[in-house]
């Protein structure tokens, strides 16, 4: 799409020429970054380049490549005034679905890996996760609150349904009647309804559908291995069927790129019987700035400056601003407008006329046949 004037690094400051060169789009089918910059820890930086001889012809593409991690401690626990959570399981490190905006990309580096397409490509999941949780549920000094899973990456991510590690940490939260809170985008929990529907007649279960767009061009764009909308929409329909709690999340909103459709995907999920939905304003946190300019500047170049220029307005003039009350939503006239377009949607459908809380008091750790009995 030709554009009204070139771009300028000299002219346009919201212009940054991205440091690592873009992967060739046939090594990097499928995949949702245009690049592979080594870890920010690394010593060495490794920048492929064409010494002539087209050796860059012979680099064999990404797959996905997955190994056991060894996990001492399975929940993870945070002190955010953020959100409503302070525990969570993280199942898998790294996310096959791609999605290019994903604020946990920079969490690859700790691994000594890309934020980019390694965080895609090289998965690790946690064999022991079920028998952690059990172990750590178990401990005489726990305390049960609903644990989040699905906050960071997608616990039903494609190699979920080889690996299962959900619905092994599911079996082991039933158990335990310890409540559960998932996120997704994928159509796979349905999989997993018979325990979640179990669960939910306890009030020890609900589940967020994260839909972005409706549109499916943009959707495989931005988010290349997730379900397409449709089967988002068709999977809260079939949670809401079975009487499980579930909502919907426009997230991430995008200034000029999907805040258009709030509304519409409000609509349609209320339809298929979300009850709760919740927003979050797009995250650049780290090298996820880099990767999603360098994406917005090769699918979307017409729309790059006003994409940035709006977004920096509601993060005080950066491409992101981590302070506490501010990350999650921004600041400023704009921001301010997306919060009243969604309340005013929400309101309107009926949406979080209550916000579900999970029930504690059923809590129970199943006795172990080597404890010792009670004298009396």
């Amino acid at each position: 799409m030709s554009l009204a004037r070139p771009l300028d690094p000299d002219r346009d400051p919201l212009l940054v020429a991205p440091v690592q060169p873009g992967i060739d789009p046939e090594r990097r089918r499928g995949r949702g970054a245009e690049s592979n910059a080594s870890g920010r820890f690394e010593r060495l930086q490794s920048i492929p380049f064409d010494d002539g001889w087209e050796s860059l012809d012979e680099l064999p593409p990404f797959k996905t490549e997955v190994q056991a991690e060894k996990a001492k401690v399975i929940i993870t626990r945070n002190d955010s005034p953020d959100i409503a959570f302070d525990r969570s399981i993280n199942p898998y490190r790294g996310c096959e679905h791609g999605c290019v905006y994903c604020f946990a990309r920079p969490s690859h580096a700790y691994m000594g890996l890309s934020a980019g397409l390694d965080f895609e490509s090289k998965l690790f999941f946690k064999p022991e996760a079920a028998a952690l949780l059990e172990k750590e549920l178990s401990a005489s000094s726990y305390r049960p609150r609903t644990i989040a899973i699905g906050t960071n990456t997608d616990p039903y991510q494609p190699i979920e349904r080889q690996h299962r590690m959900m619905r092994d940490i599911l079996e082991v939260l039933e158990r335990f009647n310890h409540p559960v809170g998932i996120v997704t985008k994928s159509a796979l929990v349905l999989r997993d309804i018979d325990i979640l529907q179990r669960m939910a007649e306890r009030g020890l279960a609900k589940v967020a559908l994260s839909v972005t767009t409706l549109d499916r061009r943009l959707a495989r764009a931005m988010e290349p291995r997730a379900a397409t909308p449709t089967r988002r929409l068709e999977a809260i329909r079939g949670l809401a069927e079975a009487g499980i709690p579930v909502g919907v999340l426009t997230a991430p909103i995008i200034p000029a790129l999907n805040d258009s459709e709030i509304e519409r995907i409000l609509d349609a999920a209320a339809a298929a019987g979300a009850t709760e939905a919740g927003y979050v304003l797009l995250r650049l946190p780290l090298e996820v700035s880099e990767l999603f300019r360098e994406w917005l500047l090769r699918h979307y170049p017409d729309r790059y400056r006003h994409v940035l220029s709006v977004l920096r307005s509601m993060r005080g003039g950066k491409d992101y601003d981590a302070t506490f009350g501010k990350r999650q939503k921004g600041e400023g006239p704009y921001a301010w407008q997306i919060g009243r377009r969604f309340e005013i949607a929400t309101k309107r459908l009926g949406l979080n006329r209550r916000n579900l809380k999970l029930r504690t008091d059923l809590f129970s750790p199943p006795a172990r046949a080597e404890s010792q009995l009670s004298l009396f």
